[in-house]
């Protein structure tokens, strides 16, 4: 069939791709593949590049079909850019696939392979469950799959009972846990719930705090780089720039009159008028160190989703602030948390699930207190805990000695783009750390049920 369409443009790439790379004796000596060998298990297009020719079909969320330009990138910023992106993050998913035919140890043969990669959309997939004429049936999301896994090659699932097995999704698990008894279903599909993927690796963007299968890996922002030069110009840039504006929050919500978090941060910046001041006194040890910001708090308002697709909007702001704010929304984490380390912006968390039990492989946990800061909402939101008085009182030292952290933590959360040179390839990013991540926890899933034996 020709390849008329983007998604089937795609497509025919993708495999072309996968039989070039499975079939070729890894010629690279220097590639060491001991126990990182990758099957990528081959699918029915229907289970995933189908799904983007319905792009436009679920109004109430989103037309992602401008989004599919550039193998899931989206469209440049603008057309001399060469590393930023109007990316959709719910496309991570289709570019996982497209950098896991990049990946230098495939294997053609599954009984040879240390873990099998199964390019399921999940997250696209389940939009016909959550906006679509599938409500009613949400509890089936998945079960298809597992058919066509038992009923085609079954050997390869049942020789492990999936343990062996990963896949990326790009949703929250929240959307994905509906129970299978629940009757009429509620918001969520119940893939997560269903036994059959019981032992299932799943590389998600929020996990539970539970499930051992789940682990969180970061959402796609626009950042991009193909080269490690673009990289170090961006990381030279953020290291240049001047931090005028003390703190700031991007995002939408607390604009109602309920006590929450995100209430509490805009009003401790407009009722004050903190945002009018000019002069700063930053605590330093015993004494104070002074000087001049233009801003003490600073507010991005993105309701209504006008910065998603936007990332100038947010991202010069952020590279002008030394905190930026990740209050949880509807869910414990933000893709602003990535944009923000990509900027050098020090984030402040004012959940545990916003970060710090969630990206132990890409924000190493012992790392929390050196590139982070916290605050519980609770003191914020019912005891009057100023967040101004926090962060103001954090000697400036220690403040340069976090964003030197955060600087360094920014080539381990961003995707870079397919293609990218063989220099950059040699700096591990987030889908290099996933993987890994993912290697390593199905090895040991295995050999802890061999010694169970």
């Amino acid at each position: 069939m020709a390849c008329k369409t983007i998604s089937f443009f795609f497509f025919c790439f993708l495999f072309i791709s996968i039989d070039s790379i499975s079939s070729q004796q890894l010629s690279d000596t220097e590639t060491d593949c001991s126990k990182r060998w990758i099957h990528i298990r081959r699918l029915p297009s229907r289970f995933n590049l189908d799904l983007l020719t319905n792009c436009s079909e679920y109004p109430i969320f989103d037309n992602f079909c401008p989004y599919l330009a550039n193998h899931g990138l989206g469209p440049k910023t603008h057309n001399k850019s060469q590393s930023w992106y109007r990316s959709n993050p719910l496309l991570l998913e289709l570019i996982f696939h497209r950098r896991m035919v990049e990946y230098p140890c495939l294997t053609s043969d599954p009984s040879q392979a240390n873990a099998i990669y199964l390019p399921y959309y999940a997250a696209i997939d389940s939009l016909r469950y959550l906006y679509g004429p599938g409500v009613n049936n949400s509890m089936e999301h998945g079960l298809e799959l597992y058919d066509y896994l038992q009923d085609n090659e079954g050997w390869i699932w049942s020789r492990n009972h999936g343990a062996d097995h990963f896949l990326v999704m790009s949703r929250p698990a929240l959307d994905f846990s509906q129970s299978v008894d629940v009757n009429p279903p509620i918001w969520g599909t119940s893939f997560l719930e269903l036994p059959e993927f019981y032992n299932l690796t799943v590389l998600i963007v929020e996990g539970r705090a539970w499930p051992w299968q789940e682990q969180a890996v970061p959402y796609l922002t626009s950042f991009h780089p193909p080269n490690l030069g673009l990289l170090e110009s961006w990381i030279k840039r953020v290291k240049a720039s001047k931090r005028t504006t003390l703190l700031l929050f991007a995002g939408g919500g607390g604009a109602g009159s309920s006590p929450n978090i995100r209430r509490s941060i805009r009003n401790e910046c407009e009722n004050n008028s903190l945002s009018n001041s000019s002069d700063v006194y930053v605590n330093n040890g015993g004494g104070h160190d002074y000087y001049k910001m233009r801003k003490v708090c600073d507010i991005v308002d993105c309701s209504n989703g006008v910065c998603e697709h936007d990332p100038v909007r947010y991202m010069r702001p952020m590279l002008r602030a030394t905190f930026c704010l990740q209050p949880p929304g509807d869910t414990p984490t933000r893709r602003s948390t990535f944009d923000g380390i990509i900027a050098g912006c020090i984030p402040v968390f004012f959940e545990e699930q916003s970060a710090k039990s969630q990206y132990g492989w890409h924000l190493p946990e012992e790392m929390y207190r050196d590139f982070a800061v916290f605050m519980p909402k609770e003191d914020i939101v019912f005891k009057g805990l100023r967040i101004l008085d926090v962060l103001m009182g954090i000697p400036r030292d220690e403040v340069r000695r976090m964003r030197e952290r955060v600087i360094e933590l920014i080539p381990r959360v961003v995707y870079r783009k397919h293609g990218s040179s063989l220099d950059l390839r040699a700096r591990k990013d987030a889908f290099d750390i996933a993987v890994e991540g993912a290697l390593q926890r199905i090895h040991s899933r295995l050999k802890a049920r061999d010694f169970d034996q």
